[in-house]
């Protein structure tokens, strides 16, 4: 059956197992988090040594996966089995192996708990297995955020660690690390270790311990583009271009495409509101101000054109009709965009 990710881990957590977990999809944080808590959780460390089975998809075929999961525990209630990268099993596209499969998710072993991490790829949902699996077992289906989701993720990321965390704060470490799930947990994880008391987390904090140029971050360089400020804009861009390992040029263009697409809705927005604004931005009224700001020195024609000189600056940044160097093309985008 399909289900999500937390409804599954709250059925964990309160020890309710099933035979068969089948994880796939493009954002592995929650399949590595459900397995892990599986591979933690479902047995005590004594029962780990002859009843926990973890392989590797490359490394098994469903033939071998199955006969462990048909095994019975010793000396425990149940045993388990991970495949880790499930999607590289060798035999899973083959027919008949997938019948197995088939088979054995209509009738498993009750004693078994068989978890599949397949992960960046999807079965066909057509298949008679993956209809099968969609229906015998505890599946789910999970899926990048898009970019306007993280900030909400953030939040509750830190609500369920006791944390309060101020609205820039969230936004910086939103553009920074992106839609990377895992990698967003660790660094809001390898944060949180310097603090005993549930203090509020805002931007100076994330600036110091995630590594974060107070100065010289894209936010910045957005903001000094939003105000048209030359001055400040130059710096960052130069800044960029002198370490342009910790500056990569496409994710830079993406935010900055991203935030100038959203000041050119403020245009065609019908409610002028803040709530109205803010509803069809998708961002926190909080930002609101911003944005009108930043449309106020931006016309329509003169977006229209920003938009033109981004998908431009990305075409040369990936090597078409273009062979300058990142930095000079960060140079030359902030400067066509301050004098649009």
């Amino acid at each position: 059956m399909a289900v999500t990710a937390d409804s599954v881990l709250k059925d964990l957590k309160s020890n309710k197992y099933a035979p068969v977990y089948f994880l796939q999809g493009d954002e592995p944080y929650y399949i590595d988090l459900i397995a892990e808590y599986i591979e933690n959780h479902a047995l005590s460390p004594e029962e780990k040594g002859f009843n926990q089975t973890v392989v590797y998809g490359k490394d098994v075929n469903i033939v071998g996966i199955l006969n462990t999961a048909r095994r019975f525990p010793v000396m425990a209630q149940r045993q388990v089995v991970i495949v880790k990268e499930a999607q590289e099993i060798q035999d899973l596209g083959q027919e008949k192996a997938r019948t197995m499969l088939q088979s054995y998710c209509l009738k498993p072993v009750p004693s078994t708990i068989l978890v599949f991490c397949h992960k960046y790829k999807k079965l066909d949902g057509r298949s008679k297995l993956a209809q099968t699996i969609a229906k015998e077992s505890v599946f789910i289906e999970t899926k990048k955020l898009y970019d306007n989701q993280i900030p909400n993720w953030v939040n509750n990321y830190f609500k369920e660690k006791g944390f309060k965390i101020t609205e820039k704060a969230v936004i910086l470490l939103a553009e920074f690390i992106g839609n990377d799930l895992s990698r967003m947990a660790n660094e809001i994880d390898k944060l949180l270790i310097n603090f005993s008391e549930k203090v509020q987390i805002d931007e100076e904090i994330v600036s110091k311990y995630v590594g974060i140029s107070k100065e010289y971050n894209t936010f910045e360089l957005q903001d000094a583009l939003a105000k048209k400020d030359v001055v400040k804009a130059n710096r960052i861009v130069n800044y960029f271009a002198m370490n342009p390992k910790n500056n990569p040029i496409i994710p830079i263009i993406a935010l900055l495409y991203s935030y100038f697409t959203k000041v050119m809705m403020v245009h065609y927005s019908e409610d002028k509101s803040k709530q109205g604004i803010a509803k069809t931005l998708g961002v926190n009224p909080f930002f609101v101000d911003d944005y009108l700001a930043a449309s106020k020195n931006y016309s329509m024609p003169r977006l229209i054109k920003v938009i033109e000189i981004l998908r431009e600056a990305d075409l040369h940044s990936k090597g078409i009709n273009s062979s300058i160097e990142d930095g000079q093309i960060l140079k030359e985008l902030v400067f066509k965009i301050l004098h649009v």
